[in-house]
């Protein structure tokens, strides 16, 4: 009897402790069953034309963020997150250094590959286009414990990849635009300053973000096709350069495992994988874009497309441009070197400003997308800390606490993390996106014959399921080409640590709050056939 006791005494204690983090689910962002006829009358809504100011209803949710976000903001958003000259500009070297400039050619592989994961993505936006993204998708089609698996993955890739993108600017773009001697602990607090200017953006208005956004988006669509035609022009003037740049292995020439699992060829592929991913971003904010039905899968899908081919194209004027191989593949910033080279300083600087905006709008997406899983997790009362993490300011419609966490994380981890730790953990982040989207394509395939058709809406039709196995193959081949280096078996063990961390709070929310976990909000059956 005494044991007993003891037994319910403790598990009041762990009530205390978690109660906000496992309580029962807050009622106050959530819409009580609707009657049948309610459902039956939004079912019919949603199956018509409108313009999807009924979806978060249908979600089961009250409209707490607000709809601001046009089709070229949508777009922006994704295309921001994705970001090809943030991309090219911090990878070209690895390229350069391991495969040697005929590397580029594998960009095509994998924005191929990319492509079909984003059709098979667009699928699901679609159809619930509520903010969490693959989060809602697995909650609402598989099940809620399914859900909360793709939520916290998804939750640790964008907390770990806002620090990402912004120690980059930092070091990478500011640092040399201003000309002081390279520093990582001025880069460190140059960071800290960045992220603090962003949360204060994102928690400000959402449309404060999309402006900032759409505005980096539109100079860097520009600077990529003006900077590749000049440096055509430059070495057709010149002939400092040569087209023959484009089949040659460059300083990887006589590397002995080039070709080999894991070597120098495969290893070039990375660019492609580290860039061309987050186009869900648009998923992440469906509930602040006007008609998501429509204007969240296509930016999607063109994101993901336009970034393929603008890539290409610079990367194809970049390569071409080289004038010595190897004291380009030898610098830290090659394209920095390459344009300093072919344009003159005036260019270069102007490529850097333009390079720091461009970073600076994919980290204020990042945190933005993050802050909504956060929201999204937490009014399902799945997040640590739910009831805070769940509130909307009523002046500025967006979720202040939860942005604000995504802040601290960054401030934690520059401050507590020594530099290889963090390397690790930013390398750690280019395996979760693949994890996550090998995942909601098995997700497709096993539901897709429930899924709701939407008159008007984005739809594959007959050539789903083609290209939902492509996509399954890719991923899984993107995946084993992340996993199979040397170097990345400790990254691998950093995911692995987060998965288990985040496997003790599921386990917390097993014990004292599996309500959660067991019932969804709204009526599911309206979003399958």
């Amino acid at each position: 009897m005494g044991s007993k006791v003891s037994s319910f005494r403790k598990k009041d204690l762990w009530k205390r402790v978690f109660g906000t983090a496992f309580g029962s689910p807050a009622l106050g962002s959530v819409v009580p069953p609707s009657t049948e006829g309610e459902v039956a009358e939004m079912a019919e809504a949603l199956a018509g034309g409108q313009s999807g100011e009924n979806s978060v209803r249908l979600g089961g949710y009250q409209q707490e963020l607000k709809r601001t976000l046009g089709p070229f903001q949508v777009f922006a958003i994704s295309f921001a997150f994705i970001s090809v000259a943030v991309g090219i500009f911090a990878t070209y070297d690895d390229v350069l250094q391991n495969a040697g400039p005929v590397g580029i050619w594998l960009w095509v592989i994998a924005a191929a590959g990319q492509t079909l994961v984003a059709l098979i993505v667009a699928q699901f936006a679609a159809r619930i286009p509520l903010s969490g993204s693959s989060y809602q998708w697995a909650s609402r089609l598989a099940n809620p414990k399914i859900g909360w698996g793709f939520g916290w993955l998804t939750f640790c890739y964008l907390a770990i990849a806002v620090v990402a993108v912004d120690n980059a600017l930092a070091s990478q773009a500011f640092i040399p635009l201003i000309g002081i001697a390279p520093d990582e602990g001025t880069a460190r607090l140059i960071t800290l300053v960045v992220l603090l200017i962003q949360v204060v953006l994102a928690v400000g208005s959402t449309r404060i973000v999309s402006v900032i956004n759409a505005s980096a988006v539109g100079l860097e669509l520009v600077l990529v096709v003006v900077v590749a035609i000049a440096l055509f022009i430059a070495v057709a003037i010149t002939g400092d350069g040569a087209v023959g740049n484009l089949t040659s292995r460059g300083v990887a020439e006589n590397a002995p495992d080039y070709f080999a699992v894991g070597g120098g060829l495969m290893f070039a592929m990375l660019m492609g994988l580290a860039t061309l991913v987050g186009f869900d971003a648009a998923a992440n904010l469906a509930e602040e874009a006007k008609d998501p039905y429509r204007n969240v899968p296509r930016a999607i899908v063109g994101s993901v497309v336009a970034a393929g081919l603008l890539g290409l194209l610079f990367l194809v004027a970049l390569t071409v441009a080289i004038d010595d191989i190897p004291r380009v593949s030898a610098s830290d910033s090659p394209v920095a070197m390459i344009m300093h080279d072919q344009l003159g300083p005036v260019m270069e600087r102007t490529l850097l400003v333009a390079i720091t905006f461009a970073f600076f709008g994919a980290g204020l997406v990042v945190m933005t997308a993050c802050s909504r899983i956060v929201f999204a997790m937490s009014r399902d009362s799945r997040f640590p800390a739910h009831r805070l993490m769940r509130r909307v300011d009523p002046r500025t419609h967006t979720p202040v606490p939860a942005t604000i966490l995504i802040f601290v994380i960054g401030v934690i981890l520059m401050v507590a993390l020594p530099g290889a730790a963090l390397l690790k953990l930013i390398t750690a982040a280019t395996i979760l996106p693949a994890i996550i989207y090998g995942l909601t394509i098995v997700l497709y395939l096993g539901v897709r014959r429930r899924l709701e058709r939407k008159k008007g809406a984005f739809d594959l039709g007959r050539f789903e399921l083609p290209v939902a196995i492509g996509a399954l193959v890719w991923s899984v081949v993107a995946l084993f080409m992340l996993v199979v280096p040397a170097g990345a078996l400790v990254p691998v063990l950093i995911v692995v640590g987060l998965l288990l961390a985040g496997g003790l709070f599921f386990l917390g929310l097993l014990l004292f709050n599996r309500q959660a976990l067991e019932t969804e909000p709204g009526d599911v059956s309206v979003f399958k056939h």
